[in-house]
């Protein structure tokens, strides 16, 4: 068990410790979070040999560094790759879509999904550039928010994983910026690959959904 710092308040604050550990005393800023303490405590711990690393994760190379796979050995096969999102939203901030001045929240959405998918490689760096032959969003009203679906197709040498999410999670934050003029407690949540089909890992169907 690593050291655990409560870093959310000023002054002195006190450390859990591992077995073995001795007690310190450490001092935070207020805008020092706990999570970015945890994880330069991450940083710290010893790696793991690079040649491990480089047969579980496919974008690191035999050194430990990140690389962009090479694929140009592999043939070109049809994939598909399916993806969601949910925005919770309050039942005013809903009644109100209609009504938004700056259009149909939807809409803008949902192209907003499409073009994003097709930029995915300049926002993900070791993504690989792939001619996308299909992109579908959709977005569809609850009782408690927007639910957001995409579906990607290509035939290529990679997956489309990576696009279907980023069209997923875009689409969500197009709909929270439609409307955070009218609530900005609105949440963006459960973005996750649902299917994806083709490749060397073959196909893959997320079972139950994540509460």
């Amino acid at each position: 068990m690593g050291v655990v710092v409560d870093a959310m308040k000023s002054g002195p604050s006190r450390v859990q410790l591992g077995q073995g550990q001795n007690p310190v005393t450490t001092r935070t800023g207020p805008k020092t979070s706990r999570i970015s303490v945890e994880y330069d405590n991450l940083l710290l711990m010893p790696k793991k040999p690079s040649h491990l690393l480089s047969h579980h994760l496919s974008h690191y190379d035999a050194q430990g560094q990140a690389r962009m796979v090479d694929v140009s050995s592999k043939a070109r096969t049809a994939r598909e790759a399916e993806a969601s999102a949910f925005v919770l939203m309050t039942p005013e901030v809903l009644r109100a879509l209609p009504q938004n001045p700056k259009g149909d929240p939807l809409e803008v959405a949902r192209t907003a999904g499409i073009m994003a998918a097709k930029r995915t490689a300049e926002l993900i760096p070791m993504c690989h550039p792939v001619p996308l032959s299909h992109i579908a969003v959709t977005l569809r009203v609850c009782e408690n928010g927007v639910s957001v679906a995409t579906k990607v197709k290509t035939t290529a040498e990679t997956g489309v994983e990576m696009e279907a999410l980023v069209a997923a999670s875009v689409a969500a934050l197009t709909v929270y910026d439609m409307c955070k003029a009218l609530d900005k407690g609105i949440e963006i949540r459960d973005v996750m690959l649902e299917r994806k089909s083709g490749g060397k890992s073959g196909d893959y169907r997320r079972s139950t959904k994540r509460k």
